[in-house]
């Protein structure tokens, strides 16, 4: 099982891919998208379109995810964010993928077993069930690495389901 995780953002869009085969998770690719602050919002929307679409076809995933806005104070945060969500949806559906949308509590839940766990805890686990040091890693794509962490897991589960019934 292959998963893209996405945290999305239109000036920052972390991302993180993960393999999980025979239960055990391997670091596939993480990164943050930059766009450019000089752009217009559909220049920005553009840019990150056409780098999921590049990320999708390097990786193939099976499923992606999209990290669902929970809470934003900044409404103008809110609304880019929003933005880059949609962007993000767009292009799994227009590679057919399977989509899963966690909020940032079922990711924490998924990772730690804790849906209040904080950045540093989340970040920990990340590293821990991965087998890697992320010191040098931005938030950003260690959140996306944690949303595909918990798509990965649901993903094997669905097969499994599947298989049963």
């Amino acid at each position: 099982m292959i998963a893209l995780g996405i945290d999305p953002g239109t000036a920052q869009c972390g991302f993180g891919v993960v393999a999980l085969d025979d239960g055990r998770l391997r670091l596939v690719d993480a990164g943050v998208i930059r766009t450019d602050s000089a752009a217009t919002d559909a220049e920005r929307l553009h840019a990150l379109h056409a780098a999921l679409v590049q990320l999708l076809g390097l990786h193939r995933p099976q499923r992606v995810g999209v990290e669902r806005l929970f809470f934003q104070r900044n409404v103008q945060t809110a609304m880019a964010v929003g933005q880059a969500r949609g962007v993000a949806l767009l292009v799994a559906a227009e590679a057919g993928v399977a989509v899963d949308e966690p909020t940032p509590n079922e990711v924490k839940q998924a990772v730690c077993g804790n849906g209040a766990a904080d950045k540093q805890q989340v970040a920990a686990m990340v590293a821990r069930l991965l087998g890697v040091v992320l010191d040098r890693v931005p938030d950003d794509a260690t959140d996306a690495l944690a949303v595909a962490i918990g798509c990965a897991y649901r993903g094997v589960s669905t097969v499994r389901l599947a298989a049963i019934t």
